[in-house]
């Protein structure tokens, strides 16, 4: 470690591995027509997978995660991506649609372990260098969940939905050796009770503000995001696009584009600048689902637009949406990270899990307000959730000295979160 953070090489290291990790969260998204097939699925069905996989990284955020807090770091993250890699042979090999959701509910909860090792990264830089690292890391993580869609698509094309599953399982198999042969270990200083550490995670939800705020702006962003790329695979396949498997891969393959936003966000939050990124990135999210929602007017024959004009403005709204959704959220963990250095573990699960219920709720209602009102209906979904965003940008006034340098609890605080939290 040199000036305070993690060399440049153990910085892609760890991007790398997350990215890996990361490529089975989204991966039933331009699956979900072959799914359907498969299992003989109405509209409103389709999105359960997705949602199964997002709610199980939630439950993985509230339940593993907080264990970084008491256990070292790079074996609890070594035990939890070996099931993870069991969870993905198991959706390759389900039976029946009922067992896909249940393996892909597990692969969820232990892709988890990618937040351990953000956590990990984050507790070696000092603060003034943890946004840019954080941003750094977080870059390899969204770089592997916009790759996820169009490497699901040319693998489901080309072999069948199941092999993507197989090839996700080898990913993280993949991860596993570099993070058993090059992670650094990290013990968590003293020995936190199970029961205080998880009776502790409604304490800093109740006080802390910053995680509040940060995890509802966004879980509406997320919620925004994946009414989009739940629903954009059924879209592109339809008239007028009538898009191939490679076709709708080659479309997710330019919303990766977004991924810059992340060490430009963090390097951004460095400088003092967050405040101002966060509002554009919420308004962003607003203005990309409505130009998404402007290629919906040609299902009902409102405009003259050309098919390639309407796939060139689905193109630029995906790439903002990508790039606004991960700009807030690696400002939204910046800060999360700098309030209280002794339960980072646990704020960090905290964080990640309560926005992935927006997630979750995004990647479930998309069928079934596809089915109601068609691709508009689900832009304007898509729209009020960015609105929601917003809102919570707006600024209490004790969020000013908790976003600031990193801080730990003032004297007399009765929580107790760990023997490391006394003063």
């Amino acid at each position: 470690m040199a000036e305070g953070a993690p060399s440049p090489r153990m910085q892609a290291l760890f991007g790398a591995i997350v990215a890996l990790v990361v490529l089975n969260l989204y991966a039933s998204q331009p699956l979900v027509g072959m799914i359907a097939a498969a299992f003989a699925l109405n509209d409103a069905a389709t999105g359960y997978v997705t949602s199964a996989t997002l709610l199980g990284y939630g439950t993985g955020l509230l339940a593993i995660v907080p264990l970084a807090d008491r256990l070292e770091n790079r074996r609890l993250a070594v035990v939890t991506l070996s099931v993870n890699i069991a969870s993905l042979l198991l959706c390759a090999a389900a039976p029946t649609y009922a067992w896909l959701v249940g393996a892909s509910f597990a692969a969820g909860a232990t892709s988890s372990a990618i937040q351990i090792l953000v956590l990990l990264v984050a507790s070696l830089c000092v603060e003034s260098r943890r946004g840019q690292v954080i941003g750094n890391v977080m870059g390899g993580l969204m770089v592997g969940i916009l790759l996820s869609r169009p490497l699901a698509s040319f693998v489901g094309g080309a072999l069948g939905w199941r092999a993507f599953y197989v090839v996700a399982a080898t990913a993280s198999a993949s991860a596993l050796l570099a993070l058993v042969l090059c992670a650094p270990e990290r013990r968590p200083e003293g020995g936190v009770r199970l029961s205080d550490l998880f009776a502790s995670l409604w304490t800093l939800v109740r006080e802390e503000p910053v995680l509040r705020r940060s995890a509802l702006r966004q879980g509406a962003c997320m919620a925004a995001f994946n009414m989009f790329w739940t629903s954009v695979a059924l879209r592109l396949a339809g008239e007028p696009f009538v898009l191939t498997p490679t076709g709708i891969a080659g479309f997710s393959l330019a919303g990766a584009a977004g991924a810059v936003a992340a060490p430009l966000a963090g390097l951004a939050g460095d400088r003092g600048r967050g405040r101002v990124i966060q509002a554009l990135a919420c308004c962003g999210v607003v203005v990309a689902c409505l130009l998404a929602g402007a290629a919906g007017f040609v299902e009902a024959g409102q405009t003259d637009m050309w098919p390639g004009a309407m796939l060139g403005l689905l193109c630029a709204s995906a790439v903002l949406l990508d790039f606004c959704v991960i700009a807030d959220q690696t400002l939204g963990r910046r800060a999360v990270n700098l309030i209280r250095p002794e339960a980072r573990g646990r704020l960090n699960g905290l964080y990640t899990g309560l926005f992935f219920v927006g997630s979750a709720v995004g990647a479930a209602l998309s069928g079934a307000v596809l089915a109601a009102g068609g691709w508009g209906a689900v832009c304007m979904a898509g729209a009020t959730f960015g609105i929601l965003a917003l809102l919570a940008c707006a600024r209490d006034p004790t969020e000013r000295r908790q976003c600031g340098p990193e801080r730990s609890r003032p004297h007399g605080a009765s929580v107790r979160l760990g023997p490391s939290s006394k003063q």
